[in-house]
Formats: C-alpha cells, sequence, structure tokens
C-alpha cells in the first residue's frame, strides 16, 4: 500500500513536471532553462520539444551579460517584468518558478495590450532573475518618476534618472520614420 502511495505521487509529480516544461517551451525557453528548472530527462524535454514546436531545440544559449539590461528600451521592459516577478513572489506567494512564469505572462499581456513590442524572451527574462540572485544587478529608483528599475550592483543610487524620463536622443526615431514610410507608402 505504501509503494503506490509513493507511486502515485511519483506519477502526479512527473505529470507537473511535464506540464511545467510544455508551459515554459510554449513560452520560448531554451533547453538550458528547462534543463536548469526542471527534473526531467534532457531527452524527454528534446522530445516534447519538437512534438511542440515541430523542430529540434535551438543549440546553446545567446550570449548574456548585465549589460544588456542596462540599455535604454531593454532596460525599461526589464525593469517592468521584474518589478511584476518581485510582486507575485514576495505578496502573493508564489514560488520562484510560478512567478517567474506567471510574471513573464503579465509582462507579454502587458506589451500585447498596450501594442508593444515585447522586449524580453523568457530566457533573458530567466538570466534577469539568475543575475539578481546572484547580486549583480539591483534596483535603483528614479528620482524623477519614483520608479524602481533594474541597475548594476553597486551604481550610484542618487540622482538617478531612468530611460523613461530622460530617454536617449534617438530613441524612438527610427520607429517613427519607419512609421512615416508605411504611411507615405499607402497614401502613393
Amino acid at each position: 500500500m505504501r509503494k503506490e502511495t509513493i507511486l502515485r505521487k511519483s506519477v502526479s509529480d512527473d505529470a507537473q513536471e511535464v506540464y511545467r516544461a510544455i508551459e515554459l517551451i510554449e513560452l520560448g525557453a531554451r533547453m538550458q532553462l528547462l534543463e536548469t528548472e526542471l527534473t526531467l530527462s534532457r531527452d524527454r524535454m528534446i522530445r516534447l520539444y519538437r512534438e511542440l514546436k515541430g523542430t529540434a531545440p535551438p543549440k546553446g544559449m545567446r550570449p548574456f551579460s548585465a549589460d544588456r539590461y542596462m540599455i535604454w528600451m531593454p532596460n525599461l521592459h526589464s525593469s517592468l517584468f521584474y518589478n511584476i516577478y518581485l510582486f507575485l513572489k514576495e505578496r502573493t506567494g508564489c514560488s520562484r518558478r510560478d512567478s517567474l512564469i506567471k510574471g513573464y505572462r503579465l509582462y507579454v499581456e502587458h506589451c500585447e495590450r498596450n501594442q508593444l513590442e515585447v522586449v524580453v524572451s523568457l530566457t533573458r527574462a530567466w538570466t534577469l532573475v539568475r543575475f539578481f540572485e546572484a547580486s549583480l544587478l539591483q534596483q535603483t529608483p528614479c528620482c524623477r518618476c519614483k520608479g524602481i528599475f533594474v541597475a548594476h550592483k553597486h551604481d550610484p543610487q542618487s540622482n538617478f534618472v531612468c530611460g523613461a524620463c530622460e530617454p536617449p536622443s534617438r530613441a524612438g526615431k527610427t520607429k517613427k520614420a519607419a512609421i512615416a514610410r508605411i504611411a507615405e507608402f499607402e497614401r502613393s
């Protein structure tokens, strides 16, 4: 009887892991994320990936650096995602993994509703969380809007101005120019 109980729990745990793998693959997770966060075998995750996406998973990881999150637009989007993630983790009692998945879904939904490009992939969001856990990054408040943004650990926090309050001089100009060209083309 006891073996049956253990077996049932093991089967249900396995089913939950498969469900999480499916969820992560559908959100765009790369193999390193899956291997780190789940207990399924690599072969099984590759088979799941092929079944869901119709292709083999991409090889390796994209290059990553904490500096990637400091660029103007990625910083705004990373800060948005990380604040959602922290809220879910700290205030709702979600686990780290559930906070990552639910936070990423909310971030994507926000972008879609506001017709914004999704700048942060799930793997980049996961890497961001890991950088915070490794104390490579910190949150820094903007002295103007009081929003809280991603910054390098040990960067000065006083008088920090975010990219939303002080965007770079070329910010958005290429997109505006592309929209103007499309409008011009449609008129002719």
